[in-house]
């Protein structure tokens, strides 16, 4: 009966998205947004050398270099708020609440024109993408590092304690590779979160991909929303390839934590087993 019920759930929701589909297509052709000179340009070679492929390397290179230093800020910031001294938990819990609570928008633009302020010298429009990218991400990445580590069963670390381990010595080798694995779903949505943001560059004139393929393209063109379809299928196409990677490291991490061989079983004369059944204790020899 159940699956009856789900079957038939999800005809209906099948039908309903195409009509919702059919809906949208209907609506756009009504506007004329499917004319074939709005897509035209899409067919010359220079919409993607000058605008569609610098905005992806913009996007890429701001992504990765991110990505790098949020899993650091939030590793580091993770084993802060772990620690045992106040004096070092309590400002990295501030830390990470405070860069958590403000918008990523708005932190992009207060270090862009904040930092100069400062410093009287000029911020970098890349550096300013990245830090924002980084204190925002690395901060929820510190929130999930720090619930992984948690979620690891006491007796794991209170093992590590008991053949003489150091508390670095255990977070290192036994809480942190055990908790990314748990955490590894965590990790890739808020990888794929980081390389979306990286969009919000628009504000202060990074040319990333919405930069250059969309608001420049449309510019020339008067296809706004033609590029912005493409735009769209370009960040799904990227956002898959790091939810792929994501998968395949977990796989291989996997199949590298498994034991390599059966455990090996001792025989009865180790043990001390009798031929009649019993278990004995074996003499010293000589």
């Amino acid at each position: 009966m159940a699956r009856a019920r789900n079957r038939i759930l999800t005809v209906v929701f099948g039908v309903a998205l195409l009509a919702l589909l059919y809906w949208i297509y209907a609506r756009f052709d009504a506007k004329g947004q499917w004319a074939a000179a709005l897509w035209k340009p899409f067919t010359y070679a220079s919409t993607w050398t000058d605008y569609v492929i610098p905005g992806l390397e913009g996007t890429l290179k701001a992504a990765a270099v991110a990505m790098v230093l949020s899993l650091a800020f939030g590793l580091v910031f993770a084993v802060g708020r772990l620690s045992d001294h106040r004096w070092v938990s309590i400002p990295a819990g501030a830390v990470v609440e405070f860069f958590r609570a403000v918008p990523l928008l708005l932190l992009m633009f207060f270090i862009f024109f904040g930092v100069p302020f400062l410093t009287q010298s000029p911020m970098p429009v890349f550096w300013a993408v990245v830090a924002g990218l980084t204190l925002y991400n690395g901060s929820v990445l510190a929130e999930a590092f720090r619930a992984g580590i948690r979620s690891v069963p006491l007796g794991q670390s209170e093992a590590g304690y008991a053949i003489g381990l150091r508390k670095s010595q255990v977070m290192q080798a036994i809480l942190l590779p055990q908790a990314a694995r748990a955490m590894l779903p965590v990790i890739v949505s808020q990888l794929v979160v980081l390389v979306k943001d990286t969009a919000l560059g628009y504000i202060i004139a990074y040319p990333e991909l919405l930069q250059l393929g969309v608001n420049n393209l449309s510019a020339n063109y008067g296809n706004v929303v033609q590029a912005a379809i493409v735009v769209a299928i370009i960040f799904i196409l990227v956002n898959s390839a790091v939810t792929w990677l994501a998968g395949w490291l977990g796989r291989r991490t996997r199949r590298t934590a498994r034991p390599a061989g059966p455990t090996p079983v001792a025989t009865g004369e180790e043990l001390g087993v009798g031929f009649d059944g019993g278990i004995g204790v074996t003499e010293p020899q000589g």
